[in-house]
Parts: structure tokens; sequence; C-alpha cells
């Protein structure tokens, strides 16, 4: 009688064992649909009229926070799409569709975040470009997580989620013939010694740059200087927000006549008009220390500015401030603190500055009215209330005789 219960009881540790392996098989066994694999290239194989999804394995970990996908063919269309799904996603819908996922699309540049319908994120991408997509180790205190996005190996933005890391399982989406990638699910990026991602990039911080020789933080005016055409100009890739409200420039030469203006413009400002002077814009000009505001008449503002002196360029949004591309951003600062950092929320940035040399042409919606501050050594200079053009205010420098240098810090208070 003992004989047979140890048997049986040897046959039911047998079964246990068999039903431990098959779970475990089940719960890390990567699956896609409409797609094939040869090693780590994913191919579409579907129609253009059905979605092909991979769902990798393994979540995100402490151990394992990022990977990449190296687009090799765009296809027909260059539909791909990259980023987090829960684990038994349904792989008939792009990442980033359907609730609890997120996905960076690369044949419009968008972000989408449990909604077929996305928001401007960052650039689009093609054929060799690497999409990575990774995760901050710490959560939130609510239970949500921060998920990076990045774009040859550089920070194209990030977006807080609901859930924990363990929940999210790196994904690839493609919907047109041809598409095929190189998958890297051990990939690496911006690691610190305490195993934390890095945040701050100083590279290819500027969108358009006209006249203007980049070395580091250094700008140089390189123009002709001969009239009020030979502007120099520089603007910021991403528009001033509630996470990056502030920035500041050394005048390190000042060249024949410091003709340097610091201030805020729109998107497509045009390349030969000093910031202020167009509608748009609003600067404060070191040589006569006058504002202007949409004018190329300027109004008496502050002292001038020399050689080693430093200028600055904020803006203190109000409370219900809400970008006109669907981010929203709060601050909490009133007229008096001009050094309350707040919280960022959602896309950290709204709206991806492309290269295109667009010049002033037609009526653009202006925004929420916001104050924008300037300083010079720390102090501030004075004030004045801005209506904020469509698509944001964006950090611009301009230059306009021979010899002129200037060192940029566009994140002063960040750190």
């Amino acid at each position: 009688m003992d004989d047979i219960n140890l048997h049986y009881r040897f046959l039911n540790w047998r079964r246990r064992i068999r039903e431990i392996r098959e779970v475990g098989a089940v719960r890390y066994r990567e699956r896609f649909k409409r797609m094939l694999r040869d090693g780590d290239v994913l191919s579409y194989q579907g129609n253009s009229d059905e979605v092909g999804c991979y769902v990798a394995p393994r979540p995100l970990s402490k151990g394992n926070c990022y990977f990449e996908v190296t687009i090799v063919d765009t296809g027909v269309r260059g539909m791909i799409a990259v980023g987090l799904v829960p684990q038994y996603y349904k792989l008939d819908h792009q990442p980033g569709w359907l609730p609890h996922s997120v996905a960076y699309h690369a044949d419009d540049g968008k972000l989408y975040n449990g909604n077929t319908v996305g928001q401007q994120f960052g650039p689009k991408c093609n054929r060799g470009d690497r999409i990575g997509c990774g995760i901050y180790l710490e959560s939130l205190e609510d239970g949500r997580t921060t998920v990076l996005f990045t774009k040859n190996g550089k920070e194209v933005g990030t977006v807080v989620v609901p859930g924990s890391p363990e929940a999210l399982y790196p994904a690839v989406g493609m919907h047109s013939l041809g598409e095929e990638v190189q998958l890297d699910l051990q990939a690496e990026w911006g690691m610190e010694e305490d195993g934390l991602m890095m945040v701050d990039s100083h590279e290819d911080e500027w969108g358009r740059l006209h006249d203007v020789r980049v070395t580091g933080t250094l700008l140089e005016y390189v123009g002709k200087g001969k009239s009020i055409v030979d502007v120099g100009l520089a603007q910021s890739r991403l528009p001033l927000n509630t996470r990056c409200h502030y920035y500041e420039l050394e005048i390190t030469d000042a060249g024949e006549k410091c003709y340097i203006a610091l201030g805020l413009a729109r998107r497509n400002y045009p390349k030969n008009r000093h910031p202020g002077w167009s509608r748009g814009s609003i600067a404060y000009h070191a040589d006569d220390g006058k504002l202007f505001q949409g004018s190329g008449v300027g109004d008496a503002f502050g002292p001038r500015c020399f050689e080693g002196d430093v200028m600055g360029c904020g803006i203190m949004f109000p409370r219900d401030y809400i970008l006109d591309t669907g981010g929203e951003l709060n601050n909490d600062s009133d007229d008096g603190d001009l050094e309350v950092w707040p919280k960022q929320r959602r896309v950290q940035n709204e709206l991806y500055m492309n290269d295109e040399d667009e010049e002033e042409d037609g009526e653009e919606q202006e925004g929420s009215k916001v104050m924008v501050f300037f300083t010079r050594n720390g102090k501030v200079v004075g004030r004045r209330e801005v209506a904020v053009p469509a698509g944001g205010f964006y950090p611009t420098i301009g230059m306009m005789s021979t010899g002129e240098k200037i060192r940029v810090d566009l994140h002063p208070l960040s750190g």
C-alpha cells in the first residue's frame, strides 16, 4: 500500500513539473502574426490590408530596460511601429493603438498612446534609422512608468503610461509590403553606473542654423555682416515648455557692434530677420537694450549688454496653460517666483522641429497668452505678456556683426 501511494505521488510530481514547464513555455514564448522571423530580422508577410505585429517573449526589466529596432527596408509605406504592449496584445493591431500600449511610429513620427489617433512627437524614420524604446527604472508614486524613445541613439522624448514595467513587452508593428527590420532585444543606451538612464543631452539641440557655426555650446556668427538682411539665426529644435521654460546666453565676444538678440519665435521664423522684427517673435537686443515684439521698431526695455554679460529668456506659464498640440502643460508659478520648476506630464516634447526653411507666409493662429521675461546677469529686466504662436515658442538667437560669439545653455535650470 505504501508503495502504491509512493508511486501515485511520484506520478503527480511528474505531472506538476510538466505543467510548470508548459506554463513557463507559454509565458516566455514570443508571439507574432503576419511576420517572418529569421534570426534577428523581422519581415512583413501580410497583404498591406492587415497589420503584422511581433511581441517579445519577456517584458522589460531592471537587467534589460531598453531595446532597439533598425529599419532595414521601409517597404511601400514605411508603417513601422516600435513600442511596448501587454503580453497578450492583439496581433492584428499596431502597437500603441489599443489601451495599455504605447509606440513611436516611423511613417509619421507620431506617438500613439492607447489610441488610433497619434500626437506629434518626433521626426519620421527611414531606412537605416534606429528606433529605441526603454523604461526608467523608477516608477512614479501612483504606479505609472516613464517610457523613453530614441532615434539613432538620441533621445526623442518620453511619455508616462499606467502600469508597472513588468507588464510592458517590447513590440514591433508593420503594415505594408517589403517592410523589414533588425531587432536587438539586448541593446544598451545611456546607462549610468547605478543603472539608471541618462536624460540630459546637449547634442543636436538646434533645429535651424543660418550663418551660425556651432562648436559644442559655442555659437559663432559667420555671415557677411554688411546689411540688415545678413542675419545669423539659431533656433532650438524644441520649444519652451514647463519642463524647460528658460534659457541663457553669455556674450563671449561682442564682435564689431554686438548686434546680438535673444528671444523666442515661431517655428518657421524667416532666417533673414532678427528675432523680434517679424510677427510671432519677441526679443531683447544687446546693442541698444530695446525689446522688439513683431516689429522693426523697438521699445526701451533694459540696459545694453556687453562682452561677459549673461542674457536670459523664459516663460511663466499660467496654471491652466494647454499647448495646441494636445499636450497638457501645467505651471504653478506666479509673477513673483521665477524659480518654480513644475512637474512634466504626458509627452515631454510637444512638437518636433523640422529642418525645412519655411518663410513667413500666410496667417497663423495664436494660442493662449503667457508672460515672457528677460534677465541680465541673473536679474529680471522686465516682462511682457505675449500670445503663443501655433506650435509653441522656440528659443531663437540672432547675430549680425563680424566676430560675434556667444555661449548658450538651453537648460540652465535642469539637473
